[in-house]
């Protein structure tokens, strides 16, 4: 039953995630009471949108909550593995229980609109808040993407987004066509070619990341470097970090690094360029193919570059590994199939997600409805965002970065808090 009455509370939270409950955290270690408002369960991304065998990317010591990193307070055994699903959740449970923040769970929150004296009306589905601050901690996973030319498909062909896959017995026997190259995309194609599945790859222009190198995790040697401390405004080449996807290897059987060429020689995947249409069971590639898989190697060779720099001027003794090479180049570029001919019976979208900020009423946002902010501070007085790429560094929206970005903000709050009263 909704609740008619106007509550009051000092900061709003949306979103029950890690990035708004390490906020919650750190607002209370200043004295200050948040409420977080969830529309499904505490962390159900991680708990409910992710398949049966997912396991982090980067390891386990990168996950560093306020207070509570997962080496040191949490007392995890091993700092560089890669915890899968269930232990993450078991992870992210037990940081709750050591501060025990107000959550409301299974609350959409309908409108969030700035009130001409200051301060926000908080709408939701068991009644209105008033607050001095905001903080939309709701990520950029709201609405799977999936093309206009998807319902051209021919409905005898299966179709399911990512956020949908648990594990390869949801799919029709036969072959099975992956769009997107992401993370998501690659470690569910290892997934389908590990049950002996015919698996045919839409490869996107995603970059990939070595796995181990010169004897240690790739981002063990970026972290020692310097690499992830590098700031949105100090990037040499801002756009590029927004807009780029994330590269892709995996956690997988204890780490491994992802090369599509390899699993073209050793499981047989056929790979095409980015998809451009469908009609029927007909589909249309871009001739884009070796492109694409050549800009991938250009990224994972320039990691590699910058590891060997940073070996070099520490004067690092670690071992010497040979030159990449391509183990597979396409030879002609196919853009068109015929998936009932090639038997293929289903399609798994693996393309992203976007994200869905119409609740907020407020001059935040750019052309492409992209929230504008300096390190989550929006020129709206009060209102903030936490937990997307970038934010400040590469960290922001990961486990890495979670703690540096929520106190950061929490201080922030707690400076506008204080204004307020004094005025």
């Amino acid at each position: 039953m909704k609740d008619t009455q106007l509550h009051h509370v000092p900061v709003v939270i949306v979103g029950g995630g890690q990035a708004g409950l390490s906020t919650a955290k750190c607002l209370q270690e200043k004295g200050i009471q948040s409420i977080i408002f969830e529309r499904h369960e505490k962390f159900h991304s991680w708990r409910v949108n992710r398949w049966d065998s997912f396991c982090l990317v980067t390891p386990n010591w990168q996950c560093r909550l306020p207070g509570f990193h997962y080496d040191t307070e949490y007392g995890g055994t091993d700092p560089d593995g890669f915890m899968l699903r269930d232990e993450i959740t078991d992870y992210l449970d037990a940081f709750v229980e050591t501060f025990k923040p107000d959550l409301r769970e299974h609350v959409d929150v309908t409108r969030v609109a700035p009130q001409p004296a200051g301060g926000f009306r908080v709408e939701t589905s068991i009644g209105t808040w008033i607050c001095d601050q905001v903080v939309i901690a709701t990520g950029g996973y709201d609405t799977p993407i999936e093309p206009d030319y998807a319902r051209a498909l021919s409905p005898e062909v299966m179709q399911m987004h990512s956020v949908d896959y648990r594990n390869v017995d949801q799919f029709p026997e036969g072959g099975v066509l992956i769009v997107g190259t992401g993370q998501s995309g690659v470690q569910v194609m290892e997934d389908f070619t590990r049950a002996g599945r015919d698996v045919h790859l839409a490869v996107g222009p995603a970059p990939r990341s070595p796995r181990k190198y010169r004897g240690r995790d790739a981002t063990d040697w970026l972290y020692d470097a310097g690499h992830y401390a590098i700031t949105i405004d100090t990037h040499p080449d801002p756009h590029k970090a927004l807009t780029q996807t994330n590269h892709y290897m995996s956690g997988r059987d204890g780490g491994k690094e992802i090369d599509l060429r390899q699993f073209h020689v050793d499981h047989g995947v056929e790979l095409y360029g980015s998809l451009a249409g469908m009609d029927g069971t007909t589909v249309s590639f871009l001739p884009d193919l070796t492109k694409n898989l050549d800009d991938a190697d250009k990224s994972y060779v320039g990691i590699r570059t910058q590891i060997d720099a940073y070996i070099a001027a520490q004067g690092i003794d670690a071992p010497i590994e040979p030159p990449f090479t391509k183990v597979w180049e396409p030879k002609v570029e196919r853009t068109e199939l015929n998936l009932a001919e090639a038997g293929i019976t289903s399609v798994l979208w693996a393309i992203g997600f976007r994200p869905d900020y119409s609740w907020i009423e407020a001059d935040v946002f750019d052309e492409r409805g992209k929230p504008k902010f300096n390190r989550g501070v929006t020129e709206q007085p009060g209102l903030h965002f936490i937990g997307l790429g970038w934010l400040n560094t590469w960290g922001s929206g990961r486990f890495l970065g979670i703690e540096e970005d929520s106190r950061y903000l929490a201080d922030r709050i707690d400076e506008q808090l204080s204004a307020k009263a004094v005025a």
